[in-house]
Order: structure tokens, then C-alpha cells, then sequence
């Protein structure tokens, strides 16, 4: 079919997105272009998942029922475990995961595994998108490759490649998915011109760049450059701190500079999936080019490093009242990587958990959003652990509270007045009166 017929296909929206990976990305993207009148068939291999989706449940919080509700209705939107169906897609939007290694590389076998299932249900005309983040020449060095092998056809002229990452922030209500402009890049000019229609048709912009390289280097700039800042205030916040100087009130006063300056926000550590991540993937790919990554790298070891530091701020807030860690029990404020959401990938909660748990302490967690642990391979011995009540009773048991997320419907004056002692890593205590410099922050 010409390129011309596939660009009307998609004008006239009766061109199929498949997507798939329906977690954080997949999920708010097959809503987009739902709501868009675009007919969506979602893939996952978590039966869960799909049968949620099929039967209008949430299970990610910003997507909640009512829009559940509307995807299990509908009749252009459908979700499947069985992969047989790729070839009922005219596009396949892939939203997997990009994890690291047990050594801080790279770990793509998710995309290895997802795109040589594509290529074996790979049919002519079909455009194939990467969204994962991932380091540059992916798409060029490895999707194509495997598509191509296995399937027999060519890139550029039997199907169409392209590169567009993800952008996802959940829990911005100033920014969803249709709200943020789409990085394109595409494997020659058909490529991108069929990958800029389809994103025109449910987000507001598309930026189309060179090629699929390029398009692969703006995320990992996004989030080395958030990295790279965070870990710069988290440093200044050990300084000042050892200077008897605030450095949230330091942040503030410079916020108010009209130019030249951007305030970013020091923490526990880093959380979500992108930000601890994705610099590596950079750190990594140019080793090949024997170039050396050395603001990444010093930002990734004071990043972290944070987590220790709250361990060791809290022992001598514990130290100040006389007790030790070693017996001590301890309540994490927060599960989630960050406010208001339900998501804790990577979320430096965990770290600390481990820690104290090394150190003799006795953990608990509240978190309105993470009622219970969930299953995954990064904190197994975890899973199945309930976040406790809120209620004096209960907290006035724990010897040690650490805010670690500062969700913004927890009540924090009635935690001050709950809780004997309390190391705050996010300021959320600012406004709270009468603290009776019982109040650490770290």
C-alpha cells in the first residue's frame, strides 16, 4: 500500500494502534488515542492487566474507574494476551520495560523479546515504534536488525521504523499524555512523516527530529539534565546543612530570580523510572566511543549516596533522644517514588527500608496510594507488606518517623503531634507550628 493511502487510513482514523506494554506508558497512551476516536488493541502478557482493562478496573490511580469504564465499553478499544493478533495492528507502539542490570548496564532484554515476537507476526505496511527509553543507535542497531531477520523484509520498504520516547509523568494533572509534545524520529523520511500523522492525531505537538538516533538522545538529555540538578542541590543540601543553613529556604529565596535560575528540589534519593536509570544508558553506550560521562556518573554516585545519608541523619536524631537504630522501630512516611501517585518503581523508600533493616530497626510504611507491597523482582522480601493505619495510636509506637514522600493529603500537623521524633527528607513540615524541635531534616 502507498505511503499516501496509509496517511489517509490514518486521517480518516481507521488506522489500528497496537500497543504494546500497558503499565504507566502503555496504559494512559491507549486511553489517548481512545479518546481520540482511534481504534486501540492493547497487548500484554500480564492476563491481569488485560482483564482489567476488558472489564473497566483500575489499576494505575490517574486512570481511575470512570475512564476504565469507557475503554471496557467501547468498541474500538480492545486488550489481549495473544500476541497472534500483532498482525490486526497497523501500527505496534512498543512501551516496555528498559531496566539495568545487576551491573548498571543496560538491560534491553525486554525489547529484544517484544520486538522478535514482532518480527514473527511482522506483515507489509505496518509501522513498528520504540518508546522505551534506551540508548542511542537502538532502533538503527537493533530493533531494525531483528525485525528485519526474522522476518524477511526490509525496513523503509516493506514496513515502516520509528522512534518517539515516552514522556510520561504520572500523577501531573497540568500534563497528560495528549498534553506533551511528541519527539519523533524516523527511519527515513516515510517513516517519520507516518509516525508524525498517527502522533498528530491524539497529542498536541509532534517534533519531528533527523533520525531515530537523535530522537533516542532527547530523552536521555531530559533526564541527565534533571540528574544532574537534583544531585547538585542534594549536595549543597549536605553542605549548607553542616553550615547550620537551610537549603530549602536557600531555594526558595533564589526561585524568586526572574532569569537564570530553575529550581530543582533536594530528597531520599531517586525514584520512577526514568531518572536513576536512563543517565547509565547514555554512560554506557559511550564507552564504545571511548568518551568518558563524567558529570553522569558523579551525579548518579551523589544521588545514591542520599539514601545513606538520611540512614545516618537518623541516627543521630535517635542518638539526640538517647536511643539507637539496632531495636529502634521506624515508620516510612511514602512508598511512592513521588507525591500523589501510586507508582513505586525505583523509589528510594526501599533503600531506606533495607538499610535500617540491616541496622536492627523494625519497619512499617503509610502510604494512602501503595496500600500493599506488590510483587517484583527488585524487592521480592518485601511483597505483601500492608501499610499500617493512620492513627495516634499507632504512630506514637514508632521510636522514628521518616518522611520519605510528601504526599500532599497527609496531615502533617496531626503527624507532628503523633509522633515523638521525625526525620523529614522533603520539607513537608515547613508549615507545621509547634514542632518542639522534635523535627530533623535530612
Amino acid at each position: 500500500m502507498s505511503l499516501e493511502k496509509l496517511l489517509k487510513q490514518v486521517l480518516d482514523k481507521e488506522y489500528k494502534v497496537g500497543i504494546i506494554g500497558l503499565g504507566y506508558v502503555g496504559l494512559p497512551l491507549m486511553w489517548t488515542f481512545h479518546e481520540k476516536q482511534m481504534p486501540v488493541l492493547g497487548f500484554d502478557i500480564d492476563q491481569k492487566k488485560v482483564d482489567c482493562i476488558n472489564e473497566g478496573v483500575p489499576y494505575i490511580k490517574h486512570l481511575g474507574k470512570d475512564k476504565m469504564q469507557l475503554l471496557a465499553n467501547s468498541d474500538i478499544c480492545d486488550a489481549t494476551s495473544d500476541f497472534n493478533r500483532l498482525p490486526e495492528a497497523d501500527a505496534l507502539l512498543m512501551c516496555v520495560p528498559t531496566p539495568l542490570d545487576g551491573h548498571r548496564e543496560p538491560d534491553m532484554r525486554f525489547v529484544e523479546q517484544t520486538t522478535e515476537v514482532i518480527s514473527r507476526h511482522l506483515r507489509k505496511d505496518q509501522l513498528v515504534i520504540l518508546e522505551s527509553t534506551t540508548w542511542p543507535g537502538t532502533t538503527e542497531e537493533l530493533i531494525i536488525n531483528i525485525l528485519e531477520k526474522n522476518s524477511g523484509l526490509k525496513a523503509g520498504e516493506d514496513f515502516y521504523v520509528a522512534y518517539s520516547p515516552e514522556r510520561e509523568d504520572p500523577g501531573n494533572e497540568n500534563f497528560n499524555t495528549a498534553k506533551i509534545p511528541k519527539v519523533v524520529g524516523g527511519h527515513g523520511e516515510d517513516a517519520l512523516k507516518l509516525a508524525c500523522a498517527l502522533y498528530d492525531t491524539a497529542i498536541v505537538k509532534t517534533v519531528p527530529v533527523s533520525n531515530t538516533k537523535t530522537a533516542e538522545a532527547v530523552k536521555l538529555t531530559e533526564n541527565i539534565f534533571r540528574s544532574v540538578n537534583i544531585a547538585l542541590v542534594n549536595e549543597l543540601k549536605v553542605v549548607f546543612s553542616e553550615m547550620g543553613i537551610d537549603v530549602h529556604e536557600v531555594l526558595d529565596a533564589a526561585e524568586t530570580k526572574p532569569f537564570g535560575f530553575m529550581k530543582f528540589t533536594p530528597g531520599p534519593g531517586l525514584g520512577g523510572h526514568c531518572i536513576p536509570i536512563d543517565p547509565f544508558y547514555l554512560t554506557w553506550k559511550a564507552r564504545e566511543y571511548e568518551q568518558n560521562t563524567r558529570f553522569i556518573e558523579l551525579a548518579g554516585e551523589v544521588n545514591t549516596a542520599m539514601p545513606k545519608y538520611v540512614v545516618q541523619r537518623t541516627i543521630e536524631a535517635l542518638n539526640s533522644h538517647k536511643k539507637s537504630v539496632n531495636g529502634s522501630r521506624i515508620l516510612l512516611i511514602g512508598l511512592a517514588y513521588k507525591p500523589n501517585v501510586d507508582d513505586d518503581r525505583e523509589s528510594p523508600t526501599y533503600k531506606l527500608m533495607d538499610y535500617y533493616t540491616e541496622l536492627g530497626a523494625q519497619i512499617d510504611y503509610f502510604d494512602p496510594y501503595v496500600p500493599v507491597i506488590k510483587e517484583s523482582r527488585e524487592h521480592a522480601h518485601w511483597a505483601g507488606k500492608e501499610s499500617i493505619e493512620w492513627s495516634g495510636n499507632s504512630i506514637r509506637a514508632y521510636d522514628a518517623v521518616v518522611i520519605s514522600t510528601d504526599h500532599s493529603d497527609i496531615d502533617y500537623q496531626q503527624l507532628s503531634e503523633w509522633a515523638g521524633l521525625i526525620i523529614d527528607t522533603r520539607n513537608a513540615m515547613k508549615h507545621v507550628k509547634d514542632k518542639n524541635g522534635h523535627v530533623w531534616k535530612a
